[in-house]
């Protein structure tokens, strides 16, 4: 422990996504999202598992908030089913009441309980209504007027019970995992031996410019009609891991080490900040990067109340000589777990994308608060595998050191890059507060400081870091 602090009124917690935890399909009239659909595709998810039972959380919402209360939290973010609350998703379809009153109730059993909501409207599970009738979000106009409408509804229903509100969770994936790489919903990419349709040169930009559109309305809609008599704040959260030059010496890679930053987090939040995408991404992407009308940007810029932040890991990034391939989403570069000289980012994990390393951590909020200049950040997402932790016994599961040693860094250095740099953090919920479906990855993976047993119930016990998370907390945040 150094002499760095957190103020005192922080909020920390943990965080799950809705797919994720939920189950029940079909229950209360809800409707199909695109990922009820993509999981049941054969072969498209690693373990052929699909999120139908996951961690039963609709049916157990009084057992996750005791959950939470025993880990001394006092934030909980969370995901709402836009399929549940609008099952065909659109601005002229019914309204479920059933599902609406579901969220609702939840939030004031959470107040109840002395935890505050932090709450997403999409967390990628867009209603598969959407992508049928219009194709979602690759029609900018028709679905910033939809969302527009569930987050009005969502706002009317909730009113002040909310007061942190996140439009979209990681656009990001929604626009390169679903139509470049295509392992996320709905799976398209030019690559015909995973899909027989999709255009990864254009349609993943195509997508990141109708998130920014309907995400700008959305607020709009909170701050026009709601924020004077409700309180709140609202923001998007973004996602990316640090990037650091493979060789420090060459000016090349410390430049793609920079737009690999660019091209993740500069992407959306360049728009929101400084009113236009990186000069980078425009240089690659030429025309294939939507352009902004007038009235669009005026809308998008601004349109932050904080800055959202999910993080992992750190890589080391190399540039790559002559002209990137049309499906290129980084920004024309090796991303890396070793440097020149051999060293290892982090240790592995069971995620071959997540090699943990506080250090890049507290690097990526100073490059993120001096390029946005100085905005109030949220942490909504941060956490690790641990490797073959599904393939142990559960009393193993249970004590899980690995993952205590991830938040002790990683707490630790966000509260360094608070104190010793000045960088305004707010709030941290980490990644999660279960063990869940993930995504692709099945129910191999597992994430949770709480251990769920699949084959037994969806029973929760606790594993070690449940609690370690909070003790962490206690050190650094000031008591007075």
């Amino acid at each position: 422990m150094t002499e760095s602090h957190l103020p005192k009124d922080f909020l920390w917690g943990f965080a799950t996504a809705c797919y994720q935890i939920e189950g029940s399909p079909k229950a209360d009239a809800k409707g199909d999202s695109i990922w009820d659909v993509f999981s049941h595709i054969p072969g498209k998810v690693w373990d052929g598992t699909t999120g139908d039972v996951a961690c039963d959380s609709y049916n157990r919402t009084a057992e996750d908030i005791e959950l939470l209360k025993s880990t001394g939290a006092n934030t909980y973010r969370f995901s709402l089913s836009w399929a549940r609350i609008i099952p065909l998703g659109g601005r002229n379809d019914p309204v479920n009441e059933k599902g609406l009153q579901h969220y609702v109730k939840f939030v004031d059993d959470l107040h109840a309980a002395g935890i505050e909501p932090l709450v997403t409207l999409l967390h990628w599970d867009l209603p598969n209504g959407l992508w049928e009738r219009y194709g979602g979000y690759l029609n900018k106009d028709e679905f910033a007027k939809d969302f527009e409408n569930y987050a009005r509804v969502v706002f009317k229903a909730f009113g002040s019970k909310v007061k942190y509100w996140i439009t979209f969770n990681e656009p990001w994936c929604s626009s390169i995992l679903g139509f470049n790489v295509a392992c996320h919903a709905p799976g398209r990419t030019s690559d015909r031996s995973k899909s027989d349709v999709g255009d990864s040169s254009r349609e993943p930009w195509i997508v990141g410019h109708s998130l920014m559109i309907a995400h700008a309305r959305a607020v709009k809609v909170y701050r026009d009609e709601f924020k004077a008599k409700d309180g709140g704040i609202i923001a998007i959260t973004l996602n990316g891991d640090y990037a650091e030059p493979w060789d420090a010496d060459d000016p090349l890679d410390v430049e793609a080490a920079n737009r690999k930053l660019e091209f993740t987090y500069g992407w959306f939040a360049d728009p929101i900040y400084h009113g236009k995408y990186p000069d980078s991404m425009r240089k690659q992407l030429g025309d294939r990067l939507p352009e902004f009308t007038a009235e669009e940007i005026a809308l998008v810029k601004g349109s932050n109340d904080f800055f959202g932040i999910n993080s992992y890991g750190d890589n080391y990034i190399k540039h790559k000589e002559g002209a990137p391939p049309p499906d290129d989403y980084y920004g024309n570069l090796e991303v890396l777990d070793q440097n020149k000289a051999g060293e290892w980012i982090g240790p592995e994990t069971e995620s071959v994308w997540l090699r943990p390393n506080p250090r890049g951590f507290r690097s990526l909020l100073n490059w993120l608060s001096k390029r946005y200049g100085g905005p109030t950040f949220y942490v909504t997402e941060n956490g690790t595998s641990v490797k073959g932790e599904n393939d142990l016994p559960r009393e193993e599961i249970l004590n899980d050191e690995f993952r205590c040693w991830f938040f002790r860094g990683y707490i630790g250095a966000l509260a360094d890059a608070y104190t010793l740099d000045g960088v305004d953090v707010r709030g941290y919920t980490g990644w999660s507060l279960l063990d869940n479906y993930e995504w692709h990855e099945g129910y191999r993976t597992r994430f949770g400081v709480t251990y769920v047993d699949y084959e037994g119930g969806q029973k929760r016990y606790p594993k070690k870091s449940a609690h370690e998370v909070g003790r962490i907390f206690a050190k650094y945040i000031k008591k007075d």
